[in-house]
């Protein structure tokens, strides 16, 4: 399997009491004990700021790169504020209809100018890969899906299923490549399929060229009339609560000698992580999987290769999101969000400053992306 040089500390981490190795009960508690008082000092400032408290994003930043590398490092049990970002969810997906509404189900007029919408690359919600070159959050994009691309082993005439499709982007990119390439994408916002419906119908959108069918529902309740050739998912299984149930479904969905290639946030610690605060406000029950985490569910899909993509990608995306965000004051402050417009941006700016930076912390060893090849087992 092939990865980025090997953090030497990952595994020496320190738990606040005993070894949490043995899972000791007094170790056990007396972190959660902790990781619960962490959330409480997040949250206070999440609220502080997002109720008008004025911090420079220097001085933000500075305390996170003071702070999370202890974390990270010497203890990571302190990053999962909850119980339920420990372990697999009963269900699939949680907080599935809230999440649409507090994330993406937003003004589309708000989302284009700081995700970018190009001619071939539409508002993607997701990392850009700029180690390889990119000067512009467009090509970072191109560079991402190309990798994606050649990992996947897509060839021309491949039947591919995207489950999380967004806004079509991954889909239109890869049809602009392979003129046989057939795409399906399954996707639950429904204002997210309506800008997908349209570019069907624009006679410049690789979407509208017949070889593009779009499903809005959930994968609990997907069917398809035939097997696919090759099913990807970018981004979507930070939401996603139920590794086994999922990848048993994905695994219905694909040919006998067909592969599957994951892209997710992930972390290099024990335990997956979450924020009291994406919570709240930005992601409803999500959580970032540790980066073991995929290749320990071998049972309907099994793992073949996995990569670890150095957390700098996406704080660049990030800053580069943060940066379109504020520069479009102007022309999106009128916009609907469900609540006075100066307290949505206080709190978008917070989410982009919080994930932006801890990114970038511990030069990105410990806090990036996963990617995962997996086939039937």
């Amino acid at each position: 399997m092939t990865s980025t040089r090997v953090v030497p500390s990952l595994q020496n981490h320190i738990p606040i009491v005993g070894d949490m190795g043995n899972q000791s009960p007094v170790a056990y508690k007396a972190t959660r004990l902790m990781a619960g008082a962490v959330n409480l000092t997040q949250m206070a400032l999440a609220e502080a700021y997002v109720n008008g408290l004025e911090i420079p994003d220097s001085i933000f930043r500075s305390l996170l790169h003071a702070t999370m590398p202890a974390l990270f490092q010497h203890a990571p049990g302190l990053l999962a504020p909850y119980e339920w970002v420990l372990q697999e969810a009963d269900h699939l997906a949680e907080s599935s209809k809230e999440l649409m509404k507090v994330q993406y189900d937003l003004p589309q007029a708000m989302l284009n100018p700081m995700l970018g919408d190009w001619q071939v690359i539409y508002p993607k919600y997701s990392m850009g890969l700029w180690e390889h070159g990119a000067v512009s959050l467009e090509q970072s994009q191109m560079h991402m899906i190309d990798q994606v691309i050649e990992r996947l082993g897509i060839k021309d005439g491949d039947h591919i299923l995207d489950f999380g499709c967004g806004w079509g982007c991954v889909p239109n990119y890869i049809l602009s490549k392979f003129p046989n390439v057939r795409m399906t994408g399954l996707n639950l916002s429904h204002q997210q399929c309506e800008y997908m419906r349209r570019k069907m119908e624009d006679p410049e959108s690789y979407l509208s060229s017949g070889r593009f069918t779009l499903h809005e529902g959930d994968l609990n309740k997907a069917d398809f009339a035939e097997k696919f050739d090759k099913i990807l998912s970018v981004g979507v299984f930070c939401h996603v609560g139920n590794l086994t149930s999922a990848f048993q479904k994905l695994a219905s969905f694909l040919k006998s000698d067909g592969k599957v290639l994951i892209h997710i946030i992930t972390v290099r610690i024990p335990n997956n992580m979450s924020s009291g605060f994406t919570h709240k406000y930005i992601f409803p029950h999500g959580r970032y999987w540790n980066h073991d985490a995929i290749p320990s569910h071998n049972c309907d899909l099994k793992t073949i290769d996995r990569w670890y993509i150095n957390g700098i990608n996406y704080h660049k995306t990030l800053t580069a999101w943060l940066e379109r965000f504020d520069a479009s004051q102007e022309s999106v402050k009128s916009l609907d969000y469900g609540m006075d417009y100066a307290r949505f941006r206080r709190i978008w700016r917070f989410y982009l400053l919080l994930l932006g930076t801890i990114f970038a912390t511990c030069d990105g060893e410990y806090n990036g992306n996963g990617q995962y090849l997996m086939t039937h087992s």
